[in-house]
């Protein structure tokens, strides 16, 4: 069985012959939001319509982690480590501490609720950046079906100013997003056309200035099967973006230079195990893992 697809020979050193993509939990309907905790040797992810956060740590399987999670989505963690999640069911970005207190980060903008917080990162600032797409509000599958408020955006939040702003406002459904290694570039995903296929589906690349204004804009890349939920960069600045064939890497010029094969439809990914440099995929009911020649960029 081939494991990956070389469109560039550059790939061929990403990946390793003897690596295979393994499925290391299953039985879910649609699993997200994958998040590496090295302090604790675990992966924690969600399976949104369930309604709950799960946790999965090598040599001992998956168990809950939190039921109900107020369908959240995407996570990351801030840099003290706590997690940072989205949350559809409550329309907020909330911060869990290592005691378990929660903290709402985020739940409204000049007093009318967000939408849906999809995917979150946390730049070494301390800032915290989000989409809100309304993916969560338009059905009952993944949240509550409600009216929207406002417009899909994305949003940054400032905690030591008890700040909200809007960063970007022309995307008809922002998803997923990740900074460049040295943060000078936020990459951000638009798949509108889950809902509307006359939408965008393509990643958008933008500058970030030392105040965290952005320019720019362009397109940086179109999946060519699916679309690009979530991702994530390895330490030389590629993206490894989630498709419906797998995850394409993608190189910083956007060149598509190869594709770990995936047997379901990927949702998002991210890095972690010892050295981050496993590769961990959520995709559809499964999540699985593959071992990289490759270090991701990641914190702490």
């Amino acid at each position: 069985m081939a494991f990956f697809e070389v469109l560039d020979k550059s790939f061929g050193s990403y990946v390793l012959g003897n690596a295979p993509v393994k499925q290391i939990a299953t039985g879910f309907d649609w699993v997200e939001g994958p998040v590496w905790f090295g302090d604790a040797n675990c992966l924690l992810f969600s399976d949104i319509p369930n309604n709950r956060i799960m946790r999965w740590i090598p040599g001992l399987g998956t168990s809950i982690y939190r039921e109900p999670s107020n369908y959240a989505n995407g996570h990351t963690r801030d840099r003290q480590g706590r997690l940072i999640s989205c949350e559809h069911g409550t329309r907020r970005v909330t911060r869990t501490a290592a005691d378990g207190s929660v903290t709402v980060i985020a739940d409204s903008f000049e007093g009318k609720r967000l939408n849906s917080p999809n995917d979150v990162v946390v730049k070494s600032d301390g800032t915290i950046w989000f989409t809100d797409p309304h993916y969560g509000i338009k059905t009952n599958y993944e949240g509550f079906k409600s009216e929207q408020e406002l417009p899909c955006q994305v949003y940054r939040v400032d905690p030591s100013k008890g700040t909200i702003d809007v960063v970007l406002t022309d995307f008809s459904g922002p998803n997923g997003l990740a900074f460049s290694p040295n943060e000078d570039k936020l990459y951000v995903a638009d798949t509108g056309a889950i809902f509307d296929e006359d939408a965008e589906r393509h990643i958008r690349v933008f500058d970030v200035d030392a105040d965290n204004r952005l320019s720019g804009g362009a397109v940086f890349h179109q999946i060519s099967e699916g679309f690009a939920d979530g991702f994530r960069l390895d330490s030389d600045g590629n993206l490894w973006s989630s498709a419906a064939d797998g995850v394409h890497c993608i190189k910083p010029s956007g060149d598509l230079i190869g594709k770990v094969l995936v047997p379901e439809l990927v949702s998002n990914v991210c890095f972690g195990g010892r050295s981050k440099h496993q590769l961990f995929i959520t995709a559809s009911t499964s999540v699985y893992m593959i071992s990289l020649n490759r270090q991701g960029v990641q914190w702490p």
